[in-house]
């Protein structure tokens, strides 16, 4: 359990990592022809890190628990 927790928490923090690169550098997002505005990518980089952080807490909670 601890290690889909260390796996889940670096894949939302490079989520949140693209979303917050995707802010400051502007870069385009087309969707089927629908070009998402700069706060979707807000809300996504604040979402991803939370679910990271979150993460990060249950995993040490665990502790050596498998």
């Amino acid at each position: 359990m601890r290690a889909y927790l260390i796996v889940t928490r670096t894949l939302f923090a490079l989520i949140a990592l693209f979303h917050l690169t995707r802010m400051l550098t502007h870069w385009t997002a087309v969707i089927g022809g629908w070009v998402a505005p700069l706060w979707v990518s807000g809300l996504g980089f604040v979402v991803a890190g939370a679910l990271s952080v979150w993460s990060a807490q249950l995993s040490r909670r665990m502790g050596g628990r498998s």
